[in-house]
């Protein structure tokens, strides 16, 4: 067994591996947090997808999702705060710091993003950037639309870098 890529302590098999696999839902929006995180260290896109809200979903574009998490190298999760998370609310925000390499350079995706609990179930709606992280060189990242710049930093649009591998 080896540990969750989350961060939590725990095995991967006991923390995140239940949501991404569809065996449990997560039952916080941290849980959900996490194990989006895990997702994209093991590139579960479908769970990535579907952990969205459904009316959020026209905006994913899947290939896009796929790339980022193919050329990243997750390092870690960070979470800086959580307000009204917990098994009894319907909406919480989170401010988080995903750490990754890519093109041999260290990046942060620091986003405060929105979670919404409908029927029963925690999902992801949306988030915006934050300020990076101030442990070096760094670069806030999102999943990046085919124009925007990449999020590896190089400096060429999306679709001639991370999206074309």
């Amino acid at each position: 067994m080896t540990g969750c890529p989350c961060g939590s302590g725990r095995t991967y098999d006991s923390c995140c591996e239940p949501f991404i696999s569809g065996q449990a839902l997560p039952p916080t929006a941290e849980a959900l947090m996490r194990s989006r995180y895990s997702a994209f260290t093991v590139k579960a896109i479908d769970y990535l997808y579907q952990s969205r809200l459904p009316d959020q979903r026209v905006d994913v574009n899947r290939s896009m999702l796929e790339n980022w998490a193919n050329a990243a190298q997750w390092q870690g999760l960070e979470i800086h705060s959580i307000e009204g998370d917990g098994p009894d609310r319907t909406e919480a925000i989170m401010d988080f710091s995903a750490h990754f390499r890519m093109a041999e350079r260290k990046l942060v995706h620091r986003e405060v993003a929105t979670f919404r609990r409908e029927g029963g179930r925690w999902y992801y709606v949306n988030g915006r950037l934050g300020a990076a992280a101030p442990s070096g060189p760094v670069r806030a990242a999102t999943a990046a639309g085919r124009n925007d710049p990449c999020p590896c930093g190089s400096g060429r649009k999306f679709k001639k870098c991370c999206a074309a591998t």
